[in-house]
């Protein structure tokens, strides 16, 4: 099989997009619950397909392209689930046919051919994470296409319009995901070993980062929100707490992250023994050992829990893997095609283990499906398509319920509710629900009694759902 994909022809295209399919789609005809990063995006683009603008009329964490994203994607379907699975597969296949072309089109390994973009396709196609679209699995793709313009087009220096591009492209993956910032220092170190004028070369890197938040933060501060922007985004982003949001639960994401950290060493250390026989091959290995770093770092940052964070090591694994599948002299030569068969293989098992019954618990791994949100019988008594205002952190009645406006993030929420004993955080709550009350409560801490004594004119009208316990409705 890996003698096959070390051409280039179109074939070896076909039968790598057809294997990556067979391998998904079955999985997505069956369906793959809404994950609570879906929901998250889900519920931020139905608001910003309203007109409202993030951290102003939403306030929600997600970095400000994520949130558009979902917006544009809001505007062409209303819930779009199915698109949301459709641009997931769509980014990956573009990671990993660019990333495929940018180590071909670069001479940074002896054999040319399909192995780099069926290493990522097929190892990215071991966790439903990576079939759900989420703001690190957008903005990596703007790491990948940076990639390109960190590589000098001559041995002899850069294009400075590149290093800006490079650093720009790093800002817009910045702005969907924020721990993607530490990307930044993999990009000094290209400047470092590649150009010749690194100060000046590194500042156009620097600017370049900086663009793409001076042109949101512009915007921002013509709209009113820059301050929540701050608040909301950048404090809080690179927050462990925060990056790790909605992730799978570590009995899940820590063992397939060490299965990859498994097959990672093993490329590591079969690249290690291999010899390069030019000077451009060996800064490129030492550009990907900096890049697997910053991965670590970023990984870290989420500890390792964030959506799609197996995507991190994935650029890394691919680069190393192509020596890892190198054929081995004499009888050993069959080596590398059994062990990736025997990769293929468990990816296989991994992902259809929820179909076989004892399958999951045999593999000590709870399956993934088990942790999706699922919604409340209870609340199909809710009136559909009426807005609910949830003032607590279980946030499944918006499977079935749009949002109200603005309080869609409890842990922001807070910062108001967990305060009402203040009179700036009362006031605060009157001015932002009294407009627009929402048709529903769920009020899971309680707080309605207190509500009514301080905002009977926003407050006083709701009623307990018969049969739905902690729920109010409007009588207005």
């Amino acid at each position: 099989m890996l003698r096959f994909f070390k051409s280039s022809f179109p074939a070896q295209l076909l039968v790598l997009l057809a294997l990556v399919l067979g391998l998904r789609l079955p999985l997505l005809w069956l369906g793959v619950p809404v994950s609570a990063a879906e929901l998250r995006l889900l519920v931020l683009g139905e608001g910003v397909a309203g007109g409202a603008w993030p951290y102003r009329d939403l306030y929600d964490g997600t970095a400000p392209l994520a949130a558009a994203a979902a917006g544009v994607l809001e505007l062409a379907w209303s819930r779009p689930l199915l698109l949301y699975r459709a641009a997931a597969l769509g980014l990956l296949l573009v990671q990993a046919l660019r990333f495929n072309a940018v180590l071909n089109r670069a001479d940074v390994h002896p054999e040319r051919g399909y192995l780099a973009g069926l290493t990522y396709l097929v190892v990215a196609s071991l966790t439903a994470d990576l079939d759900t679209l989420s703001p690190l699995l957008i903005g990596h793709t703007f790491i990948i296409f940076a990639l390109s313009a960190l590589l000098p087009t001559s041995r002899e220096g850069y294009d400075n319009r590149r290093l800006f591009r490079a650093g720009f492209l790093v800002g817009l993956a910045a702005l969907c995901y924020l721990p993607l910032a530490f990307f930044v220092l993999l990009g000094l170190f290209a400047v470092l070993i590649f150009a010749a004028n690194s100060f000046r070369s590194g500042l156009l890197l620097v600017c370049g980062f900086l663009s793409p938040y001076a042109l949101v933060a512009t915007v921002f501060l013509y709209v009113g929100a820059l301050p929540n922007f701050s608040v909301m985004h950048l404090d809080r982003g690179l927050r462990p707490a925060v990056a790790a949001t909605d992730g799978l639960p570590p009995a899940v994401a820590w063992p397939l992250l060490a299965g990859v950290a498994v097959l990672l060493l093993l490329a590591l250390l079969r690249a290690g023994g291999t010899a390069l026989g030019l000077v451009f091959q060996s800064k490129f290995r030492q550009l990907m050992l900096v890049w697997l770093l910053v991965a670590l770092v970023v990984l870290a940052v989420g500890r390792g829990l964030a959506p799609g964070s197996l995507l991190l090591l994935l650029p890394p694994l691919t680069y190393f893997g192509l020596y890892l599948w190198q054929q081995l002299p004499g009888r050993a030569g069959w080596l590398p095609e059994l062990l990736f068969v025997v990769v293929l293989s468990l990816v296989v098992v991994l992902r259809y283990r929820d179909l076989v019954p004892g399958l999951a618990s045999l593999l000590r791994l709870p399956p993934e499906s088990a942790f999706a949100p699922q919604l409340n019988p209870a609340y199909r008594r809710l009136a559909a398509g009426r807005s609910v205002l949830v003032l607590g952190p279980d946030r499944r009645a918006y499977l079935a319920h749009p949002a109200a406006r603005p309080y869609l993030d409890w842990p922001l929420a807070e910062a108001d509710f967990n305060h009402l004993h203040e009179y700036a955080a009362v006031v605060h709550i009157g001015r932002s629900l009294g407009p627009r009350p929402p048709a529903y409560i769920l009020d899971q801490n309680q707080l309605l009694p207190q509500l009514r004594h301080l905002l009977p004119q926003v407050f006083g009208a709701y009623e307990p759902v018969p049969g739905v316990p902690g729920a109010y409705q409007s009588s207005k």
